[in-house]
């Protein structure tokens, strides 16, 4: 019995144009062809499609199935590097089913910053741009930290910043550094790590730097990126202080 190329298919469980590529990459050989031109397969030749789409349900790639179309046979090694893959594949599923659990628990919009879900609704959307930023500046402890800061924050001062018009006048935007000041004391004796970061950075300290002052005074209007910088000021001078 011999069948054509939409038949071989059909029996293998995949489609005309799977079996077109096999063919032109090498991994099943072209069959013979009938009297009128039309391709005919026979069993050798399903078995062997068989035992490639078996390798390729193991998740072995095409490159590396090579001859095995032909015996079945494939290094260990290949086989546990797809084992490694799988692995990390499924670990990176867990999470990712973790974080949507988070966020229909939470409320929390889809997009809100990985590990930040529980925290999502408190920030603002400046906030929020900051700290998908921060994700890719600083490292996991970090950013533990940085989400611990966000759920012991219930000073209004923080929805005072958040309403602050980009024309707020000189007194306005002093009054709020001065408010905003102790919150940073705070913070800077909680996680000592804010005055030297170094050590929780995953890019270098001069490109982390560079990409944070950009991302502020993106994010955030004049007036805030003003109140922020006097506030930061403010909040060193005060720390001197206490520790002297």
């Amino acid at each position: 019995m011999s069948w054509s190329t939409r038949e071989l298919a059909e029996l293998a469980g995949t489609t005309v144009n799977t079996v077109r590529h096999y063919h032109r990459i090498g991994l099943l050989d072209e069959p013979e062809r009938r009297y009128n031109g039309y391709k005919q397969y026979g069993v050798r030749d399903l078995v062997c499609l068989l035992r490639i789409r078996r390798l390729v349900e193991l998740g072995v790639p095409l490159s590396r199935i090579g001859a095995a179309g032909s015996d079945g046979d494939v290094p260990a090694e290949v086989l546990r590097q797809v084992d490694a893959d799988l692995l990390a594949e499924v670990e990176r599923l867990r999470r990712t089913r973790s974080d949507i659990a988070a966020i229909l628990r939470g409320g929390a919009p889809a997009d809100a910053p990985a590990g930040f879900e529980s925290v999502a609704l408190r920030l603002s959307a400046s906030d929020s741009s900051l700290i998908h930023v921060f994700t890719q500046l600083y490292d996991v402890d970090a950013l533990k930290d940085l989400r611990r800061m966000v759920e012991a924050d219930t000073d209004p001062v923080n929805a005072d910043m958040d309403a602050l018009p980009a024309d707020a006048d000189e007194v306005t935007r002093q009054n709020l550094a001065e408010k905003l000041a102790p919150l940073l004391v705070r913070h800077l004796i909680d996680y000592p790590w804010l005055s030297d970061p170094a050590g929780h950075l995953s890019k270098s300290e001069h490109v982390t730097q560079q990409i944070f002052v950009d991302a502020v005074v993106a994010l955030y209007n004049t007036a805030q990126v003003d109140v922020l910088g006097r506030a930061s000021v403010l909040a060193q001078r005060q720390l001197r202080l206490a520790r002297g």
